[in-house]
């Protein structure tokens, strides 16, 4: 109840419930069908974490909500809001989840526009795309991509099989080897589960999560527009951030989950495939199988927190100058408030 009280636009709350309450009618059926998704698909069982990191995040990031100064986008926000219930309607109407869900992005994101503004909505733009991230693609997407991890996979296998002289023939995702010891050939099939989309996925929402908690904050106050902000003031903000080393180093850090999540299942089917050739394709399944995902996953995890590290490393010094300013800046402010300067 504290957190509501400090909202900046707790005058609305009556309205705010009415509206969630709203919401939760409207997109009900699809939450339920969301929610099931993300227990029996383990490609995005990580979404079921999406709501507590969401929540966290917001509970954290209390003080600084409340601070943010409001300004009411109600034009902006009514055409989100609008476009948002279209989108619900035709996913409705066409059967297409994926726009459905994307329709509920768009309705949060309508909402805070409408109640607080566009400096709120900057704030929310983390959250919002975890909640993005968590939501399963199209069937027909997720193919294009998964399909072409599983050869590559394949291919890495080979290759590492290859260097260590062990004959083995490949037909597409489907590896062909003589174990040692038997009389006729074992198959390995690199199935879409050990495509690397899952750790993908897995991979790039941990990789959101550390970069914004160990993002910069000193760049946070030194950005132009950080009060009131309008359109014109989030384009302007936008461009700033570009050239700071936070956002680079965010950009850096969530791109670098990709390769990373690629590299590390490739090591696994390729260890999977030497190790089969000594000890027979059961290690391609039960107990090894399963220890050995965990294991790359942490040596994932560990090289994604390594490129964060080595960013640190690098960071480019605050000029001595620009950070006298920047402690300097409250008190100045506060004096020409006591001296009548600041009317």
């Amino acid at each position: 109840m504290d957190f509501l009280k400090t909202l900046p636009a707790n005058k609305n709350i009556g309205r705010i419930v009415a509206i969630s309450s709203a919401l939760v009618f409207a997109y009900a059926t699809m939450l339920v069908k969301l929610g099931q998704d993300w227990w029996n698909d383990e490609n995005y069982s990580h979404g079921l974490l999406i709501p507590f990191v969401i929540g966290y995040f917001l509970w954290s990031q209390r003080d600084r909500l409340a601070r943010t100064a409001q300004r009411p986008s109600m034009i902006w926000g009514l055409a989100a809001v609008v476009c948002a219930l279209l989108a619900l309607w035709a996913g409705t109407a066409g059967a297409e989840l994926y726009m459905q869900r994307m329709s509920l992005v768009l309705m949060l994101s309508g909402t805070v526009l409408y109640f607080w503004g566009f400096s709120l909505l900057r704030l929310m733009i983390v959250p919002l795309f975890l909640l993005v991230l968590a939501i399963p693609i199209p069937t027909i997407i997720f193919n294009k991509i998964a399909f072409p991890l599983q050869l590559f996979a394949s291919r890495c296998a080979v290759w590492a099989m290859t260097m260590f002289d062990i004959p083995v023939l490949r037909q597409g995702n489907v590896i062909e080897l003589m174990p040692l010891g038997a009389r006729e050939t074992k198959k390995l099939e690199v199935v879409e589960a050990c495509s690397g989309i899952r750790s993908l996925m897995t991979l790039l929402t941990l990789a959101v999560v550390f970069a914004y908690f160990t993002h910069p904050r000193d760049e946070d106050d030194d950005q132009p527009g950080g009060g009131q902000l309008k359109m014109p003031g989030i384009i302007t903000s936008a461009f700033q951030r570009l050239k700071t080393f936070g956002f680079w180093r965010s950009a850096i850090i969530v791109s670098s989950a990709v390769p990373i999540a690629i590299f590390t299942n490739a090591l696994r089917v390729s260890g999977t495939g030497v190790l089969a050739r000594y000890y027979g394709t059961k290690v391609a399944d039960g107990f090894f199988h399963s220890f050995s995902g965990w294991v790359i996953y942490i040596v994932a995890f560990l090289m994604l927190f390594g490129v964060g590290w080595l960013l640190d490393r690098v960071k480019p010094k605050v000029p001595a100058a620009r950070d006298a300013r920047a402690k300097n800046a409250v008190p100045v402010q506060i004096v020409a408030m006591e001296t009548g300067g600041g009317k």
